[in-house]
């Protein structure tokens, strides 16, 4: 290895250290004292269940982990946004697993706790993978009340999907653990089977408090809504539980008995190492992010036997596009070459920007794999599209729109690897958040935003420049170097993956050498859910 990838391997593993502290801070909720009055309880935590739950040495992917970092100050913050979220197996069969987190609130409801498990089913159903929501909250966050309750991505979309994941044939299984009240008791109820663990579970449209206070009965939680009353009067559940732990493992014996769905069939082979080694992905980006580096050198440490067949060589070359393997899975590449190359043309085209012949290319290579039904994976490190009068003319505006509009419309699965830069339209073309990714995750070293950090603040800072003259104000070059630092710390803050993590633009922020695991486990879930639709690219401009 030379001294640029000692360089950059050093960089990246900073950054995958300062990732492991803000996870290992926020595994904790609410706190030690928090977790500690938890067990106190003969209570698990949402963490500690999940473990429990998954299959001891599988694979998982936890979600949105870092949703909520920087959030909600004034009310303490909200780590993870009180839930848990984890794609992993339950008896060898692959789920998705939503847990509240009590330590946080007491599990109660942010508007970001509801986006995140908005996701989470959203994910359970595009995938058609079975979901598991262990249950312990007190519902609704009261002082926030008017931004989780009515609209129509709020609160109430959740019992709406626990409804359609019904009648999709998806296997819902709810173990109310602690609280479940209000509202909120519905979802456990709306689900196929309901179980409950004694002493510590209770569910009801309202508390014991509430009920004195609205008809005057005197009557205690338990009574109310415990274990005994729900199993054994209501008929609400259906398994009363001694603990947290007889509970997780009746759920475990309910899906050792689930059968095999139909399959959507993707191509799948014994895998293959790469021949070049995978643990040198995190040394290939470079520190300074300005600089140009081969993205095959990326593509060669994820595919399978480092063999990529790559689409059109020598043609658009600012797009790499081609066919390989990972983990097995057949799939389709679409990535980002950050080196400068010159065009056949002899035009000289700056790596991380889509002109009009890569677009072209990308739009062709993404129809093929809707024909041949080969899951697509978007690796970002993209800049925009080409400006100025050459690029306008050349047809930019429509080549683009080619390419966003054969993307928008695939049926197959499409999954987003932002590895570096991620700016404007070029996340768009390059299959974001807005396009239905079934997962999308970013590298540490990952940026998003409207256009990079130093074009922005000047921009920003001439907008200042302008308003601070019309009130009289005289800039010297003092204040308007100051005036630069601080919008550029507050708008490199907003490019930050954290800023993205925090509000789900992201499903999470991983460690680079686990991506292929990420684009396996994908696949796999995609392959429990049947293509039905027919691919029909819509009016293209040609």
């Amino acid at each position: 290895m030379d001294l640029e990838f000692n360089k950059n391997e050093d960089k990246m593993r900073l950054l995958i250290s300062e990732m492991t502290q803000k996870f290992d801070k926020v595994s904790l909720g609410g706190g030690k004292s928090k977790i500690k009055n938890q067990h106190e309880q003969g209570k698990l935590t949402a963490r500690e269940r999940i473990d429990f739950l998954l299959d001891d040495d599988s694979e998982s992917i936890e979600i949105g982990a870092f949703v909520g970092d920087e959030m909600y100050k004034e009310y303490g913050g909200c780590p993870s946004g009180g839930v848990v979220i984890v794609i992993g197996y339950v008896s060898n069969k692959q789920c998705i697993v939503v847990a509240n987190d009590a330590t946080v609130k007491a599990g109660a409801w942010f508007p970001i706790t509801a986006k995140k498990n908005l996701r989470a089913q959203e994910i359970a159903m595009e995938n058609k993978l079975p979901i598991i929501y262990l249950v312990d909250s007190a519902g609704v966050f009261l002082p926030l009340q008017d931004e989780i309750f009515p609209d129509k991505e709020h609160f109430g979309r959740i019992f709406r999907n626990n409804a359609r994941m019904s009648s999709m044939g998806i296997t819902q299984i709810s173990a109310v653990m602690g609280s479940c009240v209000a509202g909120g008791a519905y979802l456990p109820i709306m689900s196929d089977e309901a179980l409950i663990v004694n002493k510590t579970g209770t569910i009801f449209l309202a508390g014991s408090y509430l009920v004195k206070a609205a008809i005057g009965e005197d009557i205690d939680n338990e009574k109310l809504g415990g274990a005994q009353t729900h199993c054994e009067i209501s008929g609400v559940t259906d398994y009363k539980s001694k603990n947290d732990e007889d509970c997780l493992k009746t759920i475990q014996n309910i899906f050792s008995k689930i059968g095999d769905f139909e399959k959507a069939g993707f191509n799948r082979i014994e895998a293959v190492e790469p021949k070049k080694n995978k643990n040198d992905i995190i040394g290939i980006l470079p520190a300074n992010r300005d600089k140009p580096y081969n993205t095959m050198e990326v593509i060669e440490r994820l595919v399978d036997n480092s063999d990529f067949e790559e689409y059109k060589k020598g043609y658009g070359e600012t797009i790499v596009c081609g066919y390989a393997r990972v983990d097995g899975w057949a799939v389709g590449i679409i990535a980002n070459q950050r080196k400068l190359v010159k065009s056949k043309k002899g035009e000289m085209q700056f790596g991380g920007v889509i002109y009009s012949d890569s677009a072209d290319k990308a739009t062709r290579f993404i129809a093929n794999c809707n024909q041949k039904k080969i899951p697509l994976v978007f690796l970002q490190d993209v800049t925009g599209f080409m400006v100025g009068s050459r690029s306008e003319h050349s047809g930019i505006i429509k080549d683009g729109a080619k390419m966003v509009n054969v993307m928008s419309n695939s049926v197959i699965p499409k999954f987003t690897i932002i590895m570096g830069n991620s700016y404007g339209a070029g996340n768009y073309a390059m299959c974001g958040k807005a396009f239905d990714p079934r997962l999308i995750v970013a590298w540490p070293s990952a940026k998003m935003a409207v256009m990079g950090g130093e074009q922005a603040a000047k921009v920003l800072l001439q907008i200042e420049k302008s308003s601070l003259k019309k009130q009289g104000q005289k800039i010297d070059k003092k204040r308007e170097e100051e005036l630069l630092k601080t919008i550029t710390n507050r708008y490199d803050r907003q490019t930050s993956p954290y800023y993205a993590a925090s509000r789900l633009w992201v499903d999470a922020i991983i460690d680079p050498r686990d991506t292929r695991k990420v684009i396996s486990m994908g696949i796999e879930a995609a392959n429990n859910s049947p293509i039905t639709e027919t691919y029909n690219p819509g009016v293209i401009q040609v």
